[in-house]
């Protein structure tokens, strides 16, 4: 083959370039979409795994706390939900309508505190009323996805479904009343301790349940209220109310 034959069989220089560059452009691609899958997994898998590890061990340490005998050798009398240590933890939500079991309830709705994988209520900018107080608002936020998620389901919680928050001496029986599926995250008037927006225009003894809607974001909130029908004392074999036997 004549040298001219060679040349003309070879292909063009730019176009060996624009097929190397396009290559390594390609892996690229899928490099950065490998580990994008890999954050996204994390992000609404894996967080959700050590969150619920971390909240049961603080919530069993809750539970071994409450019955821890007196001093005497006989079981320890309950001295109010009040005289818990609340920084860890003052007892657990049971929302039967979400698949989230129990929820550990602790003070206080900033991102260090929800990502352990439980409910907080507000201590700012409007101070949650706790279920043992004569009036007032229990207000409580929860991931939506990510890091527990357990207020993944509430879309699924609707009117007179129960809302039953578990302390040491009582459990406290809501009835859901009322909810708003989209509000601005601005919107701190649904935490008031007369939710105006639920329709309710006089104080009572309310709970109130917020977290990011729509899901996989956090541009709105979502929000459920409820309106206490009833307390019941804890048994020694701490029996649960007919709400969540059924």
């Amino acid at each position: 083959m004549s040298r001219a034959r060679r040349r003309s069989a070879q292909p063009p220089r730019d176009r060996s370039v624009l097929a190397g560059f396009l290559s390594v452009l390609g892996e690229l691609l899928i490099t950065v979409g490998l580990v994008l899958g890999l954050f996204v997994a994390y992000s609404l898998w894996w967080t959700n795994v050590l969150a619920d590890r971390q909240a049961s061990a603080r919530g069993d340490e809750i539970r071994r706390q409450w019955q821890q005998p007196s001093p005497g050798g006989a079981a320890q009398q309950p001295a109010g939900p009040g005289a818990l240590d609340t920084r860890g933890g003052i007892g657990f939500l049971h929302v039967p309508a979400m698949e989230n079991g129990e929820v550990l309830v602790k003070p206080g709705t900033s991102p260090d505190v929800l990502n352990e994988g439980v409910a907080g209520y507000y201590t700012e900018p409007v101070k949650a009323a706790l279920p043992w107080e004569a009036k007032g608002n229990f207000t409580l936020a929860a991931h939506r996805d990510g890091h527990g998620a357990k207020f993944h389901d509430i879309d699924k919680v609707k009117d007179g479904d129960a809302l039953v928050f578990e302390t040491r001496d009582t459990w406290y029986v809501y009835k859901v009343f009322a909810e708003l599926r989209q509000t601005s995250k601005y919107d701190v008037d649904v935490i008031n301790p007369v939710p105006k927006e639920s329709g309710r225009t006089a104080p009572g003894r309310y709970i109130t349940l917020t977290t990011c809607t729509p899901v996989y974001t956090s541009k709105y909130r979502y929000v459920v209220w409820g309106e206490l029908v009833r307390t019941e004392k804890v048994d020694a074999r701490r029996t649960p109310p007919a709400e969540l036997r059924r």
